[in-house]
Order: C-alpha cells, then sequence, then structure tokens
C-alpha cells in the first residue's frame, strides 16, 4: 500500500498539486493520465522520494520494497550488465556486496564469520543464489542476449539501456512498481511480453504512458491528474474516456430523465465488463467494474482538439505507384530495397521498418524531398497531398507568431478564419500570439495539424504522428483518421491508432517489402509473416 496524505506542490505562484488524497493498493495497477505539464512524471518522483513535497507526505506499508524505472542512463555505466539488473533489489545487492567483502578479508575472524552466517541466511531467504539466473532471464526476454550480460553499461547502445533499466525495475518482485514511459524505444514484441508480465504481477504498479493500449493492456484503475488533484476510477483508459464521454454527453442532455440516464450508464458498465478478456488484469477489471455504481462515473473536464479532414475533390483511380524504390544511408548501409506497390482507392496503409530512418527517408522520397537511389513513384493526377513530418524543426525557424505562422499557409487571410483553425487545436485567447520558435513538441504539433486541415487534401501522409502529443490529442486524432474515408499512409508506434486505422500493412526491409491486406493485430499475430520478416531482416544480417 502507497498512501499519499494532504500533499500540495508548488513551484512559486504555479500549484502543481493540492491537499491530494490517494491511495493505491496491492494487486492493482494504475494508468496515470493527464495533460501534458500536469504533472505525471512529477507525480511519480514524489512516490519515489526524489521530489519533496510543499506539504503532505507519503508513506508505504513498512517492510514494502519499492522499485523505479531509473530515467538517468548514465547512472550505471560503470558496472556491468547483469550487476546492474540485480542492483534493483538493494536490500539483496548490499548483502552480497558486504558478504563478499567479508570473505575477501586477509585476516577471516571468528566475528567474521559469525557476520558471513547471519548475511549468508539472508541470503538464501531472499533467495539469492537464483538472482543472477533470474536478472539473466529477465534480461533476455527483453531482447538483451547472453553476450551482451557482462559488459559494461556504458558499452550498450541507448535502446539496450532503456531494457536494461527496465529489467533492474522488474527485478526481485517488488510490493510497489513505478514505471515511467516503460515502453519508450521497445518493439512491439516487447512491448506484449511487458503486458504480460504486468498482467501476472500481484502487487501495486502505477504506470504513465501515452500508449493507449498498453494502458488498456494492464490498468485496472485510471489516475487522473486535473485541476492539481489526483482522482482515481475503476477500469482502464478505454472504460475512462468512454464513460466520462457518455458522462459529458447525458450531462448536456437536459431532456433525458435521471432514470433513463442511470440505465444507460448501467448498460455501458455491463456492456464493458462482458466484453473484458481473459487476462488476469481484465478480470480483474471485470470484477471492479461490477462492483462500480454509476454514481462513479463523472464526466471528464478534458478538452479535446477538433481534428477535422475535408478534401476539396475526391480520388481518381490512380492513387501512388511505387515501382523497385531503393535507398542507402550516408555510410552505405541499405535502408530499403526494390520497394514495389500500388495505393488503391480508400487504403489507409501503415508503412512498417525495424529501421524508423528508413521509413523516414521513404516519406521524405514519396513527398519530392529527397531522392531515391534507384526506382520511381508517380502520384495520380487527382491526388492532393498532406504532410507530417516527424522532423518538423524547419517549420519552426522564424518568430512569427501562432496567427502569422498559419497564415503563410493559407489562402484565405483572415484572421478570424486562421484563429478557427488554431482554436480547433486549442490554441485560444492570448496563446496565438505565443512566438512559434519557442513552442513545446505537442504545440508544434498541434500546429502542423492547423496546417493540415487548412491544405483540404484527400491524400495524408503522416511520419509518427502521435509523438509529443498528449492521451487528448492521440485520441482525437485516432478518431479524425477512423471517420476519414480517403487515402492515408503513414507510420506510428501507437498500437491502438495503428491497430483502429490501417487496413493494410507493408512493411520496408534491406531485402524487400512485405504486403498484407489486414489489420495490425493480424500482422504481428501472424506466425508465417513472423517467419518471413525474421528471414527478410536477417539475409542482410548475414553479409
Amino acid at each position: 500500500m502507497i498512501s499519499v496524505a494532504n500533499l500540495s506542490l508548488r513551484y512559486g505562484k504555479r500549484v502543481l498539486f493540492e491537499d491530494v488524497n490517494v491511495k493505491f493498493a496491492p494487486g492493482n495497477c494504475y494508468g496515470v493520465i493527464g495533460a501534458n505539464g500536469a504533472g505525471k512524471s512529477t507525480l511519480l518522483k514524489i512516490l519515489s522520494g526524489e521530489i519533496d513535497p510543499s506539504t503532505g507526505h507519503v508513506s508505504i506499508t513498512p517492510g514494502d520494497r519499492m522499485s523505479v524505472l531509473k530515467q538517468n542512463h548514465f547512472e550505471f555505466d560503470e558496472f556491468p550488465v547483469l550487476q546492474t539488473v540485480i542492483m534493483g533489489n538493494k536490500k539483496l545487492w548490499q548483502i552480497m556486496e558486504e558478504k563478499d567483502a567479508i570473505y575477501a578479508k586477509p585476516d577471516f575472524s571468528d566475528a567474521d564469520g559469525l557476520k558471513a552466517a547471519d548475511l549468508e541466511g539472508q541470503f538464501a531467504d531472499m533467495e539469492g543464489w537464483n538472482a543472477e539466473s533470474d536478472a539473466a532471464s529477465l534480461l533476455n526476454d527483453l531482447g538483451i542476449a547472453d553476450a551482451l550480460h557482462t559488459k559494461l553499461i556504458k558499452e550498450l547502445n541507448g535502446k539496450e539501456k532503456v531494457r536494461v533499466l527496465l529489467a533492474q525495475a522488474l527485478f526481485g518482485n517488488p510490493d510497489i512498481l513505478l514505471l515511467d514511459e516503460p515502453t519508450n524505444d521497445l518493439d512491439v514484441e516487447t512491448v506484449i511480453w511487458l503486458e504480460n508480465f504486468l498482467a501476472d504481477f500481484q502487487n501495486t504498479v502505477i504506470v504513465v504512458s501515452h500508449d493507449r493500449h498498453f494502458l488498456d493492456s494492464v490498468c485496472t484503475h485510471v489516475a487522473d491528474i486535473d485541476f492539481a488533484k489526483v482522482s482515481l476510477y475503476t477500469g482502464n483508459y478505454s472504460f475512462w474516456y468512454q464513460s466520462s464521454q457518455l458522462a459529458l454527453r447525458q450531462k448536456s442532455d437536459q431532456n433525458k430523465k435521471v432514470e433513463d440516464k442511470r440505465k444507460e450508464l448501467q448498460d455501458f458498465i455491463e456492456r464493458f465488463s462482458a466484453n473484458a478478456s481473459k487476462s488476469r488484469q481484465a478480470t480483474s477489471r471485470k470484477k471492479l467494474l461490477e462492483k462500480l455504481v454509476v454514481d462513479d462515473i463523472q464526466a471528464s473536464t478534458r478538452k479535446y482538439p477538433g481534428i477535422i479532414f475535408r478534401p476539396d475533390r475526391e480520388c481518381g483511380d490512380q492513387i501512388l505507384r511505387i515501382e523497385n524504390l531503393s535507398k542507402k544511408n550516408a555510410d552505405g548501409d541499405v535502408l530499403f530495397k526494390y520497394i514495389s506497390f500500388n495505393l488503391d482507392k480508400g487504403d489507409k496503409v501503415v508503412i512498417l521498418s525495424k529501421n524508423p530512418m528508413a521509413i523516414s527517408n521513404f516519406f521524405e522520397i514519396i513527398m519530392g524531398n529527397n531522392t531515391a537511389d534507384s526506382g520511381e513513384y508517380v502520384w495520380g493526377q487527382t491526388i492532393t497531398k498532406s504532410y507530417l513530418p516527424n522532423d518538423n524543426s524547419s517549420y519552426f525557424s522564424a518568430d512569427y507568431n501562432l496567427i502569422d505562422w498559419l497564415r503563410q499557409y493559407s489562402e484565405e487571410k483572415d484572421e478570424t478564419y486562421i484563429r478557427g483553425f488554431l482554436g480547433k487545436m486549442l490554441f485560444s485567447g492570448e496563446e496565438v500570439f505565443k512566438k512559434s520558435n519557442v513552442l513545446s513538441g505537442g504545440e508544434k504539433v498541434r500546429c502542423m495539424v492547423s496546417r493540415m486541415m487548412l491544405t483540404n487534401a484527400n491524400c495524408l501522409v503522416l511520419d509518427e504522428p502521435t509523438n509529443h502529443l498528449d492521451l487528448e490529442s492521440i485520441t482525437a486524432f485516432n478518431n479524425a483518421l477512423m471517420d476519414w474515408k480517403h487515402n492515408a499512409i503513414f507510420t506510428s508506434h501507437d498500437h491502438e491508432f495503428v491497430q483502429t486505422i490501417a487496413n493494410r500493412v507493408i512493411e520496408i526491409t534491406p531485402s524487400g517489402a512485405i504486403d498484407k491486406r489486414m489489420t495490425y493485430d493480424e500482422y504481428i499475430s501472424n506466425a508465417e509473416i513472423k517467419e518471413q520478416r525474421e528471414k527478410m531482416y536477417g539475409s542482410v544480417a548475414k553479409k
């Protein structure tokens, strides 16, 4: 159990938390949500003791061990990989060090013998003899091969370090587990493994993530940060979102009777509960939802962007033809080779690759911003394109205010018209006079989406569109593309985004393309496709 009592945190006049009182119980997984800047990561730092609150306190059940996913990727650079994982259990690691130091003494005394015996007892009670094998197993499950286990952390690349630190946090069955964006830099197979690990985890988990599929898979509760408070709700993110939106619609419906509203909410709870999958966490949610009363469901105060794409004209039959497109990077490594496909009317295609640079280069080529080494592409004459690049820095070099920034991309120069598109992306009032070159990453993406809506294009090209966005913006973007009836070609690490939008999957590799008309879930779970992918990437690795 971890309890927060009368907690407040202020930075000058800014109040981040005010009189927060909340308890996180064993056996539950809490997904922390909130707008960008609401204090999600800060809350985890307060819970871990890294940050002291202005008032109030955090307490945990005596004897409980807390484990935290470290954000400093250089903290353990001088330690071997396997030791770094075991260090996740501080008490066990201290016993191991103290025990080894005693045995290394040249003048081993009777007192040393008694102390060593006591430490050996504690070591055995903590199953210390299994520590190395347990740590190695975790590392292997997270994609860190045996050959890396004895290397120093500083010898690993960034993605490998992230996985070692995640193994460190998970090691030794902690009573309380704090995870801040644990799926960052993980491939889809490793994310699925982590989802299953947490689904079977019996203790308390508190996690911050922008991955809605991950939150839905692991969470029994949502911890919503809003108005400097933390409110706990039963269910995963989808349940919180759908139920809060339903309550909001009911709130605005003055004509519906109270009894009808309660019946509608209760029916929603029962439907959602019945659809829970068979995993442990989902089963736990199902039991919790069955006990939920409709009065616990509250309308959300969140604001969601209004993302609406309206094309000026319909697409013709010819959309995009690509033949034998190939590209190497500056070092001569093959990014992709012999990529050929036709984009058909109504296709919403997700582009996958193990190398993100391959995808970005592919998009830059078909948008005319880069050249291929060989091959060609041809867009249909009726096609108008709107592009959201992964790197948007070149668009924000000048010090325009947001009105003037967006005006440069619009034929209609009227300020009211421009403000309308900014307002849809939640830039209102004095915010429209912000300088475009000092915006945050999320604000820049929202500006780019405003620009896209202005174009009235009939084909959307999107390179990691959910990067830097909060859950509200991601959800709005997702809903907009689900409603989009025209062509889109995109990539994203957001599982839910891809699964609910794409009707076709194309994976570009250094030895060709895999092209399947199926959903993302079908693609990643197909054993034959998995074998084909391994061969196509493996054939290059062996050269």
